[in-house]
């Protein structure tokens, strides 16, 4: 039987989460809300798209917990009632198009990297006169020479984040979904605060890795305070910078998380400073998520360039991870999963309407579902 189509549980206080397969559909930014971070049409057929892809778990993009935590104007949050209402009903529309998948939500806050131009317009840093907001993070230290830096976080505005965090996870908890994950990874807050790149502060939240780590961690048990589904946490493993953040801290840090309740693990790396040396290439993190799943024994997703389906079931057969997560793969092809499924021997659940898509080779991965024509 195919390891990448066997069915595997995350443990949770809610008991445990069963997914289907090993397939996650990872967290991937679409900068399409309108200025006010609210889920609309554009979510809708991308979440219904990507929930009928054949994966076993769907990871929604980053999803900003203040106005001020968005990476640009356009991106998704959950941070007041409106927000979250249009979130909660845009999905719930789009899982009524879908077959019954369990959907995580990535929470996050952008930090430095916040108050940005949307991708295909460059990405620079917005000015508050046009558009813009100013920006905060651990250190005022600024992320591309030439922009303005930000303003250093103060005592009262750690705990206005952390409570937004908690606010956001409340959200989630209410609207029943099964999954959040805390973005700490690609240069974000949680993770400016984790690297020395980005945290110069002479406090008790700077320093070394305690001090660098107390923040990232307080976030993590207020929101593993008020929600009881899966909770995991997403690390860049690397800097790609001489004097960064380490894989050894990473592991480190993802032993600390396993304490305090974390049920798993999300590995991929970088995105701290443009300074970064990344080495990359085919499954290039998978040994970062493997080193952090040995050490602590953790389920871990394994993510980046992951694209063809014998290399996602080599990962697993290895044991270097438990999940393997693909993004840009599943936006060239949103029935990735299907292929795979054909390709692997594995079987994958979809909507009626799609079953005679099926090529005669690939018979059998909808299991016993016949459809007659006339």
């Amino acid at each position: 039987m195919s390891q990448l189509f066997s069915p595997f549980q995350l443990g949770s206080p809610r008991g445990p989460l069963s997914l289907a397969n090993r397939i996650v559909v990872a967290p991937m930014c679409q900068y399409a809300c309108d200025l006010n971070g609210q889920a609309n049409d554009w979510h809708l057929m991308h979440w219904g798209n990507l929930l009928n892809s054949g994966a076993g778990l769907f990871m929604v993009e980053a999803t900003a917990v203040t106005p001020q935590g968005r990476i640009t104007p356009n991106c998704l949050g959950m941070w007041d009632d409106a927000t979250a209402s249009a979130f909660e009903d845009t999905l719930a529309r789009a899982r009524r198009l879908a077959p019954p998948v369990p959907v995580c939500v990535q929470i996050a806050h952008a930090g430095r990297k916040g108050s940005s131009a949307q991708p295909w317009q460059g990405g620079m840093l917005i000015a508050p006169h046009q558009g813009g907001w100013e920006t905060v993070a651990p250190s005022a230290i600024h992320l591309l020479e030439g922009e303005a830096p930000p303003h250093e976080i103060d005592a009262a505005g750690l705990q206005a984040i952390e409570d937004a965090f908690v606010k956001t996870a409340r959200y989630a908890q209410d609207m029943g979904l099964e999954m959040v994950e805390l973005h700490s990874a690609h240069g974000y807050l949680l993770h400016e605060f984790l690297s020395p790149i980005a945290n110069q502060r002479s406090d008790s939240y700077g320093g070394n890795f305690a001090g660098r780590t107390r923040f990232p961690m307080q976030v993590f048990q207020a929101v593993r305070k008020v929600f009881h589904g899966v909770l995991g946490v997403r690390l860049s493993a690397t800097d790609w910078i001489e004097g960064g953040w380490t894989l050894e801290e990473t592991a480190d840090f993802s032993l600390m998380l396993k304490q305090a309740g974390a049920d798993y693990i999300h590995i991929s790396s970088g995105g701290i400073a443009p300074q970064q040396k990344i080495a990359i290439g085919p499954g290039y993190q998978v040994p970062f998520a493997h080193h952090v799943r040995q050490k602590t024994q953790m389920p871990t997703i394994a993510v980046g360039l992951i694209t063809q389906a014998q290399q996602a079931e080599d990962i697993l057969v290895k044991g270097e991870a438990d999940l393997v997560a693909l993004g840009r793969s599943f936006l060239y092809k949103p029935r990735w999963g299907w292929e795979a499924a054909a390709a692997l021997g594995g079987q994958v659940t979809a909507t009626q309407q799609y079953w005679r898509s099926l090529p005669k080779e690939a018979n059998g991965i909808f299991g016993d579902a016949k459809i007659g024509m006339r």
